[in-house]
């Protein structure tokens, strides 16, 4: 680490690029002046944060706005830089080793840019070759054994659930085809139906995972990320109940102030305003 008066110039360096954020946070984390707020943190209290900027960096993509990605991108950056300086304080490793090791790791699974092995692949090939290569490494860790071992477990639900399926499918785990999958979600469906009836609150929970976890399936059969799927109708939805609102407003009321079938009515036009 540099000395103090290095330290501060590299804080105050606007061009020292991952090195001054390094140097900011580690100067955050200071028991000897640090922010507090910052000297409270554990892995597990900024893990939340970290799945956090994830998804806000992936809704900046999704409405294709740059400079809120650029800053988004840094606010996940700041969430691996928070993780290694927490590491480095108890001995585990430091952001070098994480950068060192994601480098090593791309050159391994790329040997057919940085080896000798041929680029004459399809993108399908290349993808079979990285699962492949990712199959391996697990294998060679200690206590990962097992088709499903290694997905992790605080995933958002959908794409574990997709993921879990991808690797039983790869040994021979799965439906023929999404028309199978289909006849599936019927029968779960009419599985719910009965939990309902029974008035059976854990049954009917256990019934309703059931089919949200063949439904990701059938995502997975007809190639659509389920995630990015359900965030477009969220989407969708808000757009449209603002419609209602905004007619609504016109008309100096709200929907409290009008009925089901008004709002279906408004909601039907703005649908159609969309096509």
């Amino acid at each position: 680490m540099p000395d103090d008066a290095a330290a501060e110039r590299l804080i105050h360096d606007r061009e020292a690029g991952l090195q001054r954020l390094v140097a900011i946070m580690a100067r955050l984390r200071d028991p000897d002046g640090g922010c507090p707020w910052d000297l409270e943190q554990t892995f597990d209290s900024i893990a939340p944060y970290t799945i956090e900027e994830a998804y806000e960096v992936a809704d900046a993509i999704a409405r294709r706005s740059m400079p809120e990605l650029r800053d988004e991108l840094g606010d996940l950056l700041l969430q691996v830089v928070y993780h290694a300086r927490m590491a480095e304080e108890s001995g585990a490793f430091r952001i070098g080793d994480v950068i060192r090791g994601v480098s090593d790791k791309m050159l391994r699974r790329h040997p057919h840019v940085f080896g000798d092995e041929s680029r004459d692949k399809s993108a399908d090939e290349q993808t079979r070759d990285w699962e492949r290569m990712k199959a391996d490494e697990r294998a060679a860790r200690p206590g990962t054994s097992g088709a499903l071992a290694g997905v992790a477990t605080g995933l958002p639900a959908l794409t574990r659930a997709v993921k879990l399926q991808d690797r039983a499918a790869r040994v021979g785990f799965d439906w023929p085809d999404a028309g199978a999958v289909l006849d599936k979600i019927v029968e779960e469906a009419n599985e719910l139906a009965e939990a309902r009836a029974a008035r059976d609150p854990a049954g009917l929970a256990e019934e309703y995972g059931d089919l949200m976890f063949v439904m990701a399936n059938l995502a997975r059969h007809l190639r659509i990320d389920p995630e990015a799927a359900l965030r477009g109708a969220n989407a969708k939805f808000t757009r449209r109940f603002a419609a209602i609102e905004a007619a609504l407003a016109a008309e100096g009321r709200t929907p409290s102030d009008s009925t089901l079938a008004e709002m279906d009515a408004l909601w039907d036009a703005a649908k159609r305003a969309e096509k």
